[in-house]
């Protein structure tokens, strides 16, 4: 297994889950085993349906695991270090984390129509599409620039600069 992962990052409705979906379908078409991580920063995030038995047994604020022939799901009740979450997850060659900017992994930022510059310092590159004018920004050097809607361009870049872990 490979265990190389990178961080994906940027405002909200900028395309980053879809560019996820789009490079983990791409990995795994070419048989790598992918794992996704999703930071929820404000607690948000519904992951079950009230009335349900998986839903009233993480209301009584146990650890639960579901477990089906197709899947496991865990419901934790603490919050997991990235070093946790990839020992849960234990073998892959792509992780993919979306959000969690303080993560020191390389990290690529997602924009559409215009840039938050104040993702620069955590970021290694950005992916933009056409509704971005380059131009009107200063990209700092050492920031790759690369193609929102080129997948394969995206993944030669992960190639090159995910980290080992």
């Amino acid at each position: 297994m490979k265990r190389a992962a990178v961080a994906i990052t940027g405002p909200s409705n900028s395309g980053k889950t879809t560019l996820i979906v789009k490079i983990a379908q791409k990995l795994i078409s070419q048989q790598n085993e992918v794992a996704i991580v999703k930071h929820d920063p404000k607690d948000k995030a519904l992951f079950d349906t009230e009335g349900k038995d998986s839903y009233k047994f993480t209301q009584t604020g146990a650890q639960t695991a579901v477990v089906s022939p197709a899947r496991t799901t865990f419901f934790l009740k603490n919050g997991k270090s990235i070093d946790e979450i990839i020992e849960i997850f234990k073998d892959f060659d792509y992780l993919i984390v979306e959000g969690l900017k303080s993560l020191p992994l390389p990290r690529i930022a997602v924009f559409r129509n215009s840039i938050d510059e104040s993702y620069f310092p955590h970021s290694n590159a950005i992916a933009i599409d056409k509704s971005v004018d380059i131009t009107l920004y200063r990209i700092p050097e050492g920031i790759s620039v690369l193609n929102l809607n080129d997948t394969d361009e995206i993944i030669a870049w992960i190639e090159k600069n995910a980290k080992i872990v």
